[in-house]
């Protein structure tokens, strides 16, 4: 049986981009978490739950379970902040944690979703992969954490037009698709999010969204080194509010295409539906980040930090052009007139 254990884990990021301390991630339960901990450590398997001793942003930051065998994970130097995106600091883990589309918790907007996220439970989980495959499978978090780990940093990009630069940990989604050896008829890869009413209250206050929550991306896509299959973030495990325990980083597209929380995916040959075009959302199965494809009510020629809105010419692809252009010949690469509501761009 696990026990509860306290952490003393160094802290990884010391300084804000603003200038200002990074609060310890080892942060404690408060006393509800804490009896649930308890009545629920037979279920954790391996896992030790994190306490600390920082009282500072214990709830946002609190870290849903502890594997110091897998974080921190060592850092893969070939994934920086793209060139052209000036400000090369880490956004503080405070900031990306205080304001998260997540909309499972918090519908229609993005917010504070961690003060939504108490009742949820991470652990144990388990993934299916399934559908145009040789070898389908189901995976729980043990098997998905033993695939080799590291850490790449990536610029973030909602299409809210607020931006971080955030230290993501994981492995290549390809890692993840061959490990169930594709067929020649797999040609996009869905994605399924958890939907759990009794633990994510935005779920039952928004029911006309066709929950649960999908995604999908083409094969070619989904096979590009640059998408992470994500289970970490500065150097811990993902906290609540950020996805956990398992959520996908897909740096050159908007980012609702990375889904959070996933409990499936499943190989088609033909293109999957997905979440919003259900809900005549402006832009359309790709959702490529690019400054020539205006929204109906803003530009996406300019984008703005998450702390403090400060602005910044938005790159094609999000800086990753040199990457993932090559998959897109017929990207817009002048700028297109602005979209009228009910359009819906690429």
């Amino acid at each position: 049986m696990s026990h509860l254990v306290k952490t003393s884990k160094r802290i990884r990021y010391e300084k804000s981009p603003v200038g200002g301390s990074v609060t310890d991630p080892t942060v404690f339960f408060n006393r509800r978490a804490l009896v649930k901990a308890l009545g629920s450590a037979a279920l954790v398997g391996p896992y030790t739950l994190a306490c600390g001793t920082n009282a500072e942003g214990a709830e946002m930051l609190e870290i849903p379970y502890s594997r110091p065998d897998v974080f921190p994970a060592k850092k893969n130097e070939a994934y920086q902040i793209p060139e052209m995106i000036e400000r090369r600091e880490l956004t503080a883990r405070e900031v990306a944690g205080s304001h998260n589309n997540f909309y499972e918790f918090l519908a229609g907007r993005g917010g504070a979703v961690w003060k939504l996220a108490g009742d949820y439970k991470p652990i144990p989980w388990a993934v299916e992969v399934t559908g145009e495959c040789n070898k389908p499978r189901t995976f729980d978090l043990d098997d998905l954490l033993k695939f080799e780990h590291e850490e790449r940093i990536y610029h973030f990009r909602c299409v809210e037009r607020w931006a971080m630069n955030v230290p993501w940990t994981g492995f290549p989604l390809s890692a993840l698709l061959d490990a169930v050896e594709p067929n020649g008829n797999a040609r996009f890869v869905a994605f399924t999010s958890l939907n759990r009413p009794e633990e994510m209250p935005g779920l039952a206050s928004s029911n006309w969204y066709p929950w649960p929550y999908h995604e999908a991306l083409r094969m070619d896509e989904a096979m590009n080194p640059l998408a992470l299959v994500v289970t970490g973030i500065y150097g811990d495990p993902l906290v609540r509010q950020h996805g956990a325990p398992i959520r996908m980083a897909i740096p050159w597209k908007y980012g609702y295409k990375g889904p959070k929380a996933v409990v499936k995916i499943e190989l088609t040959r033909r293109q999957p539906p997905f979440f919003w075009e259900m809900q005549q959302h402006e832009y359309g199965f790709l959702s490529n980040i690019n400054p020539n494809i205006p929204h109906p009510r803003w530009s996406q020629a300019e984008s703005y930090w998450l702390d403090n809105r400060a602005p910044f010419p938005t790159p094609l692809f999000n800086g990753y052009a040199d990457q993932v252009a090559s998959l897109y010949p017929d990207e817009p690469m002048t700028p297109q007139r602005a979209l009228r509501m009910g359009q819906t761009a690429r």
